[in-house]
């Protein structure tokens, strides 16, 4: 019988919180841990993971105790965009450092903020030799991957591979403040939302059971916008629920994105990758959606269509909430819910097969590598987006490249 993973969370927000539940549907591993620089949230966050039943979770004084517990074999690295080196050399220096031993490491997305600061992390990680996971959930989204195969299987297989894939996610902005600051988060909406979108796109576009390396970005064109967070009234709306430093009237990040990708596979074809990302949608809440096209075929996705409708009359009012949908809008009215969003949305299927990794039992679909290659496409859509052309991937000096967002220079 295989021994639980021990894992310990770095990070106690929204995403970390997101992952811990979606344990309940995760064999072979225990939560034991988590650290925050907010050590009440770490408790609380802890808590979740025992309450739920997936561990005997504790918080933890530093990242370094974390390491140097036997108990933990494995770290999910779910913290903000601006610490992630400081998180990542924490790890390594203490592993080097003999403090403890670690079976695996798995980053949420993005790797990081620009393609400088990506190329440290994997270089880090190489270090100490830490075998590495690249959190991407929509992969692993059962619609996604059920699609996919059987496109191939049936559709690819008798009339020619797919060559035109689409994929989107809009909701109507982020949680927490240092989403909306590009100089902490690294971006606007193309950081945030199009490391997974880019992604999706190229997934889907490959032939189950061979690597993202047969379908190559050679050309890429991004645009970015801000359409509605910029806007006087909304930009003042923001300051009062996010605070000071969160001023778009100043410097605003962009809350629309779009960038085109073309590939090219190793059997000579060009295909296409369509990809667009909002934090300017007002709908029933968070809406990822992808389809994928071929010759005699296609297939798409669209999570508010999920099956289940609760209706309200203006006569429900109670507090507002997420308990329908993430991002949820409205709390009256006809509204879509997505029952096990854990599930739907891909972590269940991404943490097990990241379980079985740092286990030994398979090889990992997505590694640090994967995720410094999302990094490099998405600056080079920031790049396209401020010279007003298309450039062919990877431009030059892309590893130096910093967003006009990211540095607080950009103007709508």
């Amino acid at each position: 019988m295989t021994a639980p993973l021990g894992i310990g969370f770095i990070g106690s927000g929204f995403n970390a919180r997101f992952h811990i539940n979606s344990f309940v549907g995760v064999r072979d591993a225990e939560i034991r841990g988590v650290w925050s620089p907010n050590a009440k949230n770490a408790a609380s966050t802890a808590a979740l993971a025992t309450d739920v039943d997936v561990g005997p979770a504790r918080a933890y004084a530093s990242i370094a105790d974390m390491v140097a517990d036997p108990a933990i074999d494995a770290l999910w690295l779910c913290g903000p965009n601006q610490a992630r080196i400081e998180n990542v050399e924490e790890i390594v220096d203490a592993v080097a450092g003999g403090k403890g031993e670690l079976k695996g490491l798995a980053c949420e997305k993005p790797l990081a903020r620009n393609v400088a600061e990506a190329m440290k992390v994997a270089e880090l990680a190489k270090k100490v030799g830490l075998r590495t996971g690249y959190l991407e959930n929509q992969l692993f989204a059962p619609q996604v991957e059920h699609g996919r195969n059987l496109i191939w299987a049936r559709g690819a297989q008798l009339t020619g591979r797919p060559y035109l894939a689409r994929a989107a996610e809009e909701h109507s902005g982020p949680h927490m403040p240092w989403f909306w600051q590009g100089n902490l988060q690294g971006g606007g909406v193309l950081n945030d939302m199009m490391c997974h979108s880019a992604l999706v796109v190229r997934h889907l576009l490959t032939k189950p059971g061979t690597p993202l390396a047969s379908v190559k970005p050679k050309r890429i064109t991004g645009h970015i916008a801000s359409l509605k967070w910029s806007r006087p009234e909304y930009a003042d709306r923001l300051a009062r629920a996010m605070g000071p430093n969160v001023d778009y009237r100043k410097q605003p990040s962009e809350d629309y994105a779009s960038v085109l990708i073309e590939f090219e596979t190793d059997d000579g074809h060009t295909v296409i990758g369509e990809a667009s990302t909002s934090w300017s949608f007002v709908g029933a809440g968070l809406r990822l959606s992808a389809e994928l096209l071929g010759p005699e075929y296609s297939m798409s996705w669209n999570t508010l269509d999920s099956g289940l409708k609760l209706f309200f009359s203006r006569e429900v009012q109670g507090r507002s909430g997420e308990d329908l949908v993430e991002k949820q809008n409205a709390e009256m009215g006809l509204m879509p819910v997505v029952a096990n969003e854990a599930m739907a949305y891909g972590y269940e299927a991404e943490n097990r097969h990241f379980v079985r990794v740092f286990q030994g039992k398979a090889s990992p679909l997505l590694t640090f590598d994967d995720g410094l290659e999302v990094v490099k496409i998405l600056m080079t859509a920031y790049q396209s987006a401020e010279e007003g052309k298309t450039l062919d991937f990877p431009p030059k000096g892309i590893d130096s490249f910093v967003p006009a967002v990211a540095q607080g220079k950009w103007k709508p």
